[in-house]
């Protein structure tokens, strides 16, 4: 059967049942839309949490972006597990203890302020748009080359798809839906990774076979070492990144993990405390299945790569390749007219652009798979994207009609306006997330990654602080969180888009990339908060009872 048949099939059965599961668990309260009315499993939800957790930077861009960087690629792997962990453990059985449907309710009620509040939901917004754009990006991009059409037509269909469930389902929909999208998302992951493992190394087990030698006898990362050399790339097992600046990613991505507000959310929707603990622990199980074997399909996607296009007839590239080129992901320019592809590290004699967020997606094709497993890569990539989507769309409404209007502007406001304009304003926001899926400011990953940044740099030292610092009041709560995110957006739109003269990587404050500058700015959240805290009236003491009792097991 033709490539496109199999894609129509696989694509349209799993957005049927997303769309069933929508209708069947449609939300009719405001709780049954925030937290799901507080009653899901700690399996389901673990399943739920792993599939709001692998958006489409895990899915399809951390594996695209480790093929290309090679070491340097490993901050996104190490950061972004180290970073739930980080969250299951400090974070998540406390906020569950709390009891609040969001974030900046948690902040808003632990900072006896509206003001904290206020500043909670920009945050929120700020976070949930930059992460949901490189999301609508990842849709674009599976859609832009499978159901070939164009990347912007392909982003205006999983908006509709998303919005839809979303929004008719809230919290409930999302959930069960998004236990469906794992099993999706992870089977589709797994199983051209082990295809290629076997056939690459002779052994069914991804993690293990990249490290194992291919039927030439050289072991699959010296062979890729060699072919890096040759092309006079860095070698794929060594970084150019400076140590300052893997730390500052790698901190970033894991503080920021903790920090945001959809993956927190999931923790609202168990029964107890105990229940956040275990499902915390499934999830982890979950994410880990994924996470150790995006490097070796980030190798194996690497060396098949080059060993089918470097020095080759561009007349005889196999279909995949126009297929991509279609797409304007995949460009070859032949500067010196000879008909052969020059793929080196040069860029004065590269003749090949390759986008970082198409190798997971192309790496079946490029390893002449059957066209079923090439199909279920592609319902799985749209899984991974529309779940984060999904959950992102649910933290930007309830910010706006829970957070905003019921608790700052009308809190007299009826439960069934409220559910109104929850899905109003998710409606809204698909809309200019879209947008930015359409004109992102960078690939999948580095687009996530300024999110956590962001993450980092406001949410994280007012929920630590707010937990573990009993003593931490409103001023200098508000005062971090401000000055901490206003921080971080002035370095990323000054170095990722060159407002205020900037833009050059050279001029980088201390070396530390934008998508590191996080953890500087959460620096000096906590700094700008525990000296506004010193110089400004005492926390309540009914505010730090109810923090002791929060911590007490």
């Amino acid at each position: 059967m033709a490539l496109q048949y199999w894609i129509w099939i696989a694509v349209g059965l799993s957005f049927t049942l997303y769309i069933g599961i929508a209708f069947w668990t449609r939300a009719s309260s405001t709780s049954e839309f925030y937290v799901a009315g507080g009653g899901v499993h700690p399996i389901a939800n673990g399943m739920a949490t792993a599939a709001d957790w692998m958006s489409a930077a895990s899915f399809i861009s951390m594996a695209g972006i480790i093929s290309f960087t090679g070491y340097d690629g490993s901050v996104y792997l190490m950061g972004w597990t180290g970073g739930y962990v980080l969250l299951a453990l400090l974070l998540a059985p406390y906020l569950r203890k709390f009891g609040k449907f969001t974030v900046p309710d948690f902040i808003g009620d632990r900072y006896y302020s509206n003001g904290a509040r206020g500043v909670a939901v920009f945050c929120a917004l700020i976070v949930s748009f930059t992460y949901i754009a490189g999301q609508m990006r990842g849709v674009g991009v599976v859609f832009s080359r499978y159901l070939e059409v164009d990347i912007t037509t392909g982003v205006l269909i999983g908006m509709t798809i998303v919005l839809f469930y979303a929004v008719l389902g809230g919290m409930k929909g999302i959930t069960y839906t998004q236990v469906a999208q794992y099993c999706v998302l992870i089977f589709a992951f797994m199983v051209p990774a082990i295809y290629i493992s076997f056939m690459a190394t002779g052994n069914v087990i991804p993690q293990l076979g990249f490290g194992d030698a291919g039927s030439d006898g050289v072991f699959l990362l010296d062979k890729l070492d060699g072919l890096h050399r040759e092309l006079g790339f860095h070698e794929y097992t060594s970084g150019s990144k400076s140590t300052l600046d893997v730390f500052f990613i790698t901190m970033a991505l894991m503080v920021g993990t903790a920090g945001l507000p959809h993956v927190i959310v999931r923790f609202f929707t168990v029964k107890k405390v105990s229940d956040a603990r275990k499902s915390a622990g499934w999830a982890l199980l979950f994410i880990a299945i994924l996470y150790t074997t995006a490097p070796a399909i980030a190798v194996f996607s690497r060396t098949n790569l080059i060993e089918t296009v470097s020095n080759q007839s561009y007349k005889l590239m196999p279909e995949w390749f126009s297929k991509w080129e279609d797409t304007g992901l995949l460009i070859f320019e032949d500067k010196n007219s000879d008909g052969l592809i020059q793929y080196v590290a040069d860029p004065k004699r590269n003749e090949l652009s390759v986008d970082a967020d198409i190798m997971v997606l192309a790496n079946p094709e490029i390893a002449d798979l059957p066209n079923w497993v090439i199909a279920l890569l592609a319902a799985g990539a749209l899984a991974a994207a529309l779940s984060t989507a999904a959950g992102l769309l649910l933290v930007i409404s309830s910010a706006v009609s829970h957070d905003l209007i019921k608790k700052m502007i009308n809190p007299k406001v009826s439960e069934k306006n409220e559910l109104i304009a929850a899905r109003l304003s998710a409606t809204a926001a698909v809309c200019l997330a879209g947008y930015f899926g359409i004109n992102p400011p960078g690939f999948v990953a580095a687009t996530v990654a300024l999110a956590f940044g962001l993450a980092a740099a406001s949410f994280f030292p007012a929920i630590v602080m707010g937990i573990f610092y009993k003593k931490m009041n409103k001023e200098g709560a508000v005062s971090g969180m401000v000055v901490g995110v206003l921080l971080m957006l002035f370095y990323m739109t000054k170095f990722k888009f060159g407002w205020f003269g900037g833009g050059v990587e050279a001029d980088w404050w201390f070396g530390i990339s934008p998508e590191g500058f996080g953890t500087f700015a959460m620096l000096i959240n906590f700094i700008v908060s525990y000296v506004v805290c010193k110089f400004t009236p005492e926390t309540p003491k009914n505010v730090q009872e109810l923090v002791e009792k929060i911590r007490l097991p």
